[in-house]
């Protein structure tokens, strides 16, 4: 299992309030579908890894879960603390998917917000195995941003490709069905998708943009103007849209 980014829990440093503010929430059936594949009754104890700025955890809290959040970068789980901190049933961990800092066989859920292709598969899959109760489950979810539903959408993808040099050598669409395959094995996961939309106005759009991680921070390429030109053509009484599919893989770590 290849390993990710050596620098990965930093690449979101100074990015935190473009996250916040632009980035993509998850539908609130997320949680009745995962309880539905995983066989719950009632309440579990899910530990959101790689939880960012608390948007996945949100959704399980809202839902009566109990969560724990587990975020390397200081920055992006002080912005999770700040949104979840009312929640009564959440809390928050600096470990990493590697190592969590969790007990063992205290978990009910894993899940990974658009996180998983950041993760040393192998020593978090190890890890997982550790934390997680006989019977657990991991929940791998992504915001999968549509590449090409509107003309908007499609001159967005051709931008971030010509303008970002990163951007595809560390999107997470290079988690493919063999790489979900391998981590689960022996177990077969089961998947399901759900639909999400964002609107943004141009200073929104500017944020989304931003946090991404692979999007430099200085304009050297020109993507910025791209970014304004491709607005121009698109915008629609001032705004545009962005469409996704949210893809959620679930399963054990266990024949």
């Amino acid at each position: 299992m290849k390993a990710s980014a050596p620098d990965a829990t930093a690449r979101f440093t100074g990015r935190v309030a473009d996250y916040v503010r632009a980035r993509p929430g998850y539908p609130a059936q997320l949680a009745a579908r995962l309880a539905a594949v995983c066989g719950w009754q009632g309440a579990v104890t899910i530990a959101d890894v790689g939880s960012g700025t608390g948007l996945l955890a949100r959704v399980f809290l809202d839902a009566g879960h109990r969560v724990i959040g587990v975020e390397p970068n200081d920055e992006m789980r002080a912005a999770g603390d700040v949104l979840l901190g009312a929640h009564r049933h959440f809390s928050s961990a600096g470990g990493r998917a590697e190592a969590t800092g969790l007990a063992a066989a205290s978990i009910d859920l894993v899940s990974a917000g658009q996180a998983f292709h950041w993760f040393d598969r192998r020593h978090a899959r190890a890890e997982f195995a550790r934390i997680l109760r006989p019977g657990g489950h991991v929940a791998l979810v992504w915001n999968d941003r549509s590449l090409d539903a509107t003309p908007f959408l499609r001159g967005y993808e051709a931008l971030l490709v010509a303008h970002c040099p990163e951007y595809l050598e560390v999107v997470h669409r290079n988690v493919d069905e063999a790489v979900l395959a391998e981590f689960f094995a022996p177990a077969v996961p089961s998947s399901f998708v759900l639909e999400n939309r964002q609107v943004f106005d141009w200073e929104g759009l500017v944020a989304r943009h931003q946090s991404s991680s692979f999007v430099p921070r200085e304009d050297r390429t020109g993507h910025m103007a791209a970014l304004r030109a491709l607005w121009e053509r698109h915008q629609r009484e001032g705004c545009v849209t962005f469409e996704y599919d949210v893809r959620v893989t679930v399963g054990s770590l266990s024949a």
